[in-house]
């Protein structure tokens, strides 16, 4: 183990088990009673829980607007709300929903008490301005088990297109106060969804683990989300009970520990390839994770042999490919194949497309491979070139 300096940026106050969506309006109460509710399209505004939320809300005298996100949010739609509600004297933003309700909703609560642009502070593409805060107290309450959100400090923000971009509001005040995890709201969830944001949480989790900046702290609670990912994620995934229930306790306890551990220290390859894609297909995220996992696994390993071979992220890849394939006498050579195969078996067992789905071409690679190489990649436990990134690429097209 290595001792060196490390920090522990700001986190959550988190709330997890069955039931705590019923909670919520107290959570609510404490901060004021003008509220900004932020939900889904239709799945949590469908379910009993949306009657038995507005009946508990109107028995406090909460009084709520509500906006719904649909889709991955874009500086255009923050704008827009930021403004709509700037005048309505809003003290507490709750949202209710997968990654892009919850992004969505951190942004607004930011920007709500200043009435300004979120291209001011979008880094890459915005102003350049500092963002200092405050924002409004916000609390997540996700109902998918992938991004982690309810755990950072970066509202993910895009637009879609050959020109398009997918970049960060980024600020510690920007966390919410609260992460409320209830698994009976993923029992909602189509098994689709349920691979795709499973493998986003595995892969957060594995990149977060050999990540450049790991740290014993975030190792231990990287390898946790591992070790229910093992547990649980396929048992949600078939959804037969009673199996089904623990699967969601234990793949949302995942995703909840890949958003810290992303937010302390990183992530890799795949989510440096994420963001081009994800900007310029229409390509949902997960699924993006889903399907590079294992080459870009295979590829970094390969790297790692060829230019680093004491790096200590080898050692880590063995040690999953060990655990995740129950082959704990594996030489280092064969946990790395192990850990491949694995995720490859895990791809197709998924039903996860491949990238050309998508419209995605060869064609299109130099302008994906040059678009790589933001925040993501720059933790990755080594410096992979273009040629390999285009690999990954091209084994998954």
């Amino acid at each position: 183990m290595q001792w060196n300096n490390f920090n522990i940026s700001r986190l959550p106050r988190v709330l997890f088990g069955a039931g705590r969506i019923n909670e919520l309006s107290d959570l609510i109460l404490h901060y004021g009673n003008q509220l900004l509710l932020v939900t889904g399209k239709s799945s949590f505004h469908h379910s009993p829980n949306w009657e038995q939320l507005i009946v508990s809300l109107d028995e406090r005298e909460i009084h709520w607007h509500h906006v719904i996100v649909s889709g991955e949010p874009s500086p255009a739609l923050v704008d827009d709300v930021v403004q709509k509600y700037s005048d309505k004297n809003i003290e507490v933003v709750a949202a209710i929903g997968g990654g892009s309700v919850l992004d969505a909703a951190k942004a607004f609560a930011g920007l709500l008490p200043h009435s300004n642009s979120v291209l001011d502070h979008l880094e890459g593409v915005g102003k350049g301005i500092e963002y200092h805060g405050p924002a409004l107290p916000f609390i997540a309450v996700p109902t998918t088990a992938g991004t982690g959100s309810e755990a950072t400090k970066n509202a993910v923000l895009s637009t879609q297109g050959t020109d398009g971009y997918k970049k960060s509001f980024r600020h510690e005040c920007l966390v919410p106060e609260y992460a409320l995890i209830d698994p009976d709201l993923l029992s909602t969830c189509p098994s689709d969804l349920i691979a795709a944001d499973g493998m986003d949480a595995f892969t957060q989790l594995l990149e977060s683990y050999v990540s450049i900046k790991a740290n014993p702290m975030i190792d231990a609670l990287a390898w946790s989300g591992i070790s229910a990912v093992k547990q649980g994620f396929f048992a949600a995934w078939r959804g037969q009970e009673p199996s089904a229930t623990e699967g969601r306790a234990a793949m949302v306890y995942a995703a909840l520990l890949s958003g810290i551990s992303l937010a302390q220290v990183g992530l890799g390859s795949v989510h440096g390839l994420a963001s081009p894609l994800g900007a310029f297909f229409p390509i949902p995220h997960g699924v993006v994770c889903g399907t590079l996992v294992a080459t870009a696994t295979e590829i970094n390993i390969r790297a790692l042999q060829q230019r680093a071979p004491n790096n200590l992220a080898l050692a880590k890849y063995a040690q999953a490919g060990r655990f995740l394939a129950d082959q704990p006498e594996a030489t280092d050579e064969q946990a790395w194949l192990e850990l491949v195969n694995t995720l490859n078996n895990w791809t197709n067992e998924l039903g996860l497309p491949r990238l050309s789905t998508y419209g995605i071409k060869q064609s299109d690679f130099d302008h994906i491979v040059a678009n790589s190489r933001g925040s993501s990649m720059t933790t990755n436990p080594i410096v992979l070139a273009d040629n390999e990134i285009y690999e990954i690429l091209q084994k998954r097209l």
